[in-house]
């Protein structure tokens, strides 16, 4: 089975799933990588905050730029609820997207999106944490452009880092606003 049936497969099988509460220790835990303004950071450092957790790269030419965008109208349609949220967007591709890169990015999207990124190997540890899948494409010749292949879901976090509920592709920021402001009329 290719990759690409490999993951429209898995997408299917959430979506036809749907958003039900995984354990704790399905989906999430512990990550220590640095902000796209130099900052060390873990998921401690957003106390009191639900996360909304997006793995993507910089230089992703369509998914991950029109995934932040909804996450940036998810934050401003929520209002002033959007303070109870903070969206991060890790990187998968660390090589390419250092904090400087990174600080230039994420202003396209929304001012209070936070992109993460860390050596590989914190990157790795994440991204199983979140049961994320990623990988490098093989390069055409040496020094050109690659692409990486990911997962591409956004994982709704409790304060507590527990999974609430994953939004797929193509869902629009008042979809996602509507299933968030749910989630907090609750808390």
């Amino acid at each position: 089975m290719s990759i690409a049936r490999f993951a429209a497969a898995l997408v299917l099988a959430l979506l036809l799933a749907g958003p039900a509460p995984a354990r704790a220790a399905d989906i999430g835990g512990p990550f220590t990588l640095t902000d796209h303004h130099g900052n060390a950071v873990t998921e401690a450092s957003y106390p009191g905050k639900y996360l909304l957790v997006f793995f993507g790269y910089t230089y992703c030419p369509d998914v991950c730029p029109t995934e932040l965008l909804v996450l940036g109208q998810t934050l401003d349609f929520l209002g002033e609820d959007a303070a109870r949220i903070q969206a991060l967007f890790i990187s998968v591709d660390p090589e390419r997207d250092t904090p400087a890169a990174l600080a230039e990015y994420m202003p396209n999207f929304h001012p209070a999106l936070i992109g993460l990124t860390g050596t590989p190997e914190q990157v790795a540890k994440a991204a199983k944490a979140y049961r994320v899948f990623f990988r490098k494409s093989p390069k055409a010749a040496e020094g050109e452009a690659y692409l990486v292949d990911h997962t591409s879901l956004v994982y709704l976090m409790d304060p507590e880092g527990e999974f609430v509920s994953h939004f797929v592709f193509g869902q629009g920021g008042e979809t996602v606003a509507r299933t968030i402001a749910k989630v907090l009329a609750r808390d």
